[in-house]
């Protein structure tokens, strides 16, 4: 068995090469943080604070953002280098930044719905209260038990999911938060949304195993090339159509990646931006006047919808404390369709007439925000009550759609600054995961055939999970299916790496819960 050193140097950069390598990468750094800091102080210009406490805080809460993500390339970028790497396909230096060029498209081009669908799964009164006390808590404290779980998995060169790890900080958060707020009746955790997700991080990984150990499989019946099921022979690289095929399935792992994974912490970073400068994030500014006038039109045949859904009854109150009572238990009450309509109404009245959202005034940006989210949370529980009528269905969906494109939104520079995160961790962290799945997995090192089967299978299952707005695990995916192609290849298991990767994949959960849940309570008394 090859030690470490000897598959780092499997296939070593032409003289100079890795001084290029690191002068192209450290200026794409350059650039980017360029980039992506002229924009936030460009955004930041227009906030009028007498105090420099929100800025100092914005910047601690990025910095510990961008820092999951950068260990977050530790892991799952690792995992998309590996085989390139291992296989002496691409000099390491090459492929990173390779793989980091596509993460970064992965990530410009991704829609964000996967970063909202994980900040779903937080309370609701802790997402419409995350510029207080209790928001900036939850923030540190799950990004904060990510960082450290995935910082000690990487130690020991176990390719644990980031995705799993800050899903776990979630629940966690969202835990303690309904225990030590008993008294109130608080929400914890989304359990609806929770389990959509549990489906997708459980299942793709028995999914990469099979398929991937499925196309292997096909791979020797149909293709005859021998080359083909071969191991890395040295320091020579593989014949150029399979090199060509192990970089293309590379780069289809790091753009799916990217589009997936990337997401996550985008979410959060966009949850620290609405909590310190909500005047400059709030408010999705992108939204023109034509759209506004739509949204105002859609939000008085909503109200009337929601008119003939209450009926006779009438509601005299505040409509926020109704409706966010209803979010928190998951159930409509009567007073739910008036107590929307009402809400709505008053939304409209803030945004209907304006030229555009950044017309909004900034004292008011928070505030629409919150009442849009909290509208749009509680749409779904009428859109579950029978007897509701095709056209109804289609006006309360319409806005909810509206809606969630005034709040759910992402700059362009948080993508940047996430993809160079992950890229810049990857350059940092990925020589103890290409060991693992390069040779740790199976008794026989990994063939040509192997590593572009599972990344094949990998990027496929990605791309199919961001269809449906699920976050999965690169990782997961990834190590089962080189698992399945050693197990169809006959090649064994190395039982030992097998068991501590499920141990990881079984611990990863509970004790990301309870290190989150423990850092809330925390942090509940230090802010």
């Amino acid at each position: 068995m090859q030690t470490e050193a000897a598959v780092v140097s499997a296939a070593p950069p032409r003289p100079g090469s890795g001084r290029i390598f690191a002068l192209i990468f450290g200026v794409i750094l350059l650039i980017g943080a360029g980039y992506a800091g002229l924009h936030l102080v460009q955004d930041l210009s227009a906030v009028r604070s007498h105090s420099i406490a929100p800025f100092l805080l914005l910047g601690v809460a990025l910095l510990i953002a961008l820092g999951f993500e950068f260990v977050n390339g530790f892991h799952d970028t690792a995992n998309a280098v590996a085989t390139v790497i291992y296989t002496n396909s691409m000099p390491a230096n090459m492929a990173v930044i390779w793989s980091g060029a596509f993460n970064f498209l992965g990530v410009l081009l991704s829609s964000g719905a996967v970063a909202f669908t994980v900040v779903s799964l937080l309370p609701v009164e802790l997402i419409l209260q995350v510029g207080g006390q209790a928001g900036f808590a939850m923030v540190f404290a799950l990004l904060i038990a990510a960082i450290l779980w995935n910082l000690g998995t990487w130690y020991f060169g176990l390719p644990n999911s980031s995705s799993h790890t800050l899903i776990g900080s979630i629940i966690g958060v969202g835990l303690a938060n309904q225990l030590i707020s008993a008294h109130s009746g608080t929400s914890g955790v989304n359990w609806d949304a929770a389990m959509g997700v549990f489906r997708g991080l459980v299942f793709s990984p028995i999914a990469g195993f099979l398929l991937a150990g499925l196309l292997m499989l096909l791979l020797k019946t149909l293709v005859k090339i021998p080359a083909l099921y071969r191991a890395p022979e040295g320091k020579k690289p593989p014949p150029w159509p399979i090199r060509a095929l192990l970089v293309l399935t590379c780069t289809g792992v790091s753009f799916s990646h990217g589009s997936n994974d990337g997401q996550k912490g985008m979410g959060l970073i966009m949850l620290i931006l609405i909590g310190t400068v909500p005047t400059a994030y709030a408010l999705n500014g992108a939204v023109s006047g034509g759209e506004v006038k739509t949204f105002h039109q859609v939000s008085v045949d909503a109200q009337q919808v929601l008119s003939g859904i209450a009926g006779s009854i009438t509601f005299d109150g505040d409509p926020r404390a109704t409706l966010t009572a209803a979010v928190q238990q998951r159930a409509a009450q009567p007073s739910t369709a008036p107590a929307l309509a009402q809400l709505i109404g008053q939304i409209d009245h803030q945004v209907g007439n304006r030229s555009s959202l950044k017309s909004v005034p900034p004292e008011q940006m928070g505030n629409v925000r919150n009442d849009i989210y909290l509208a749009n949370a509680a749409i779904p529980l009428l859109l579950s009550q029978p007897g509701l009528g095709k056209e109804q269905t289609a006006t309360l969906t319409s806005w909810r759609g509206l809606g969630t494109q005034a709040i759910q939104f992402i700059p362009p520079w948080v993508k940047v600054a996430v993809a160079l995160a992950l890229g810049l961790g990857t350059m940092v962290g990925w020589k103890r995961i290409v060991v693992t799945v390069g040779e740790k997995i199976g008794k026989e090192h990994l063939t040509y055939a192997q590593g572009a089967s599972a990344e094949l299978v990998a990027m496929t299952l990605i791309q199919a999970a961001d269809m449906y707005h699920l976050p999965v695990s690169t990782t997961h995916v990834l190590t089962s299916g080189v698992a399945g192609t050693m197990a169809a290849n006959g090649s064994g298991l190395q039982w030992s790496t097998v068991r501590n990767l499920l141990m990881a994949w079984v611990l990863t959960l509970p004790a990301s819960i309870l290190l989150a849940g423990g850092l809330y309570v925390v942090f509940r008394q230090i802010f």
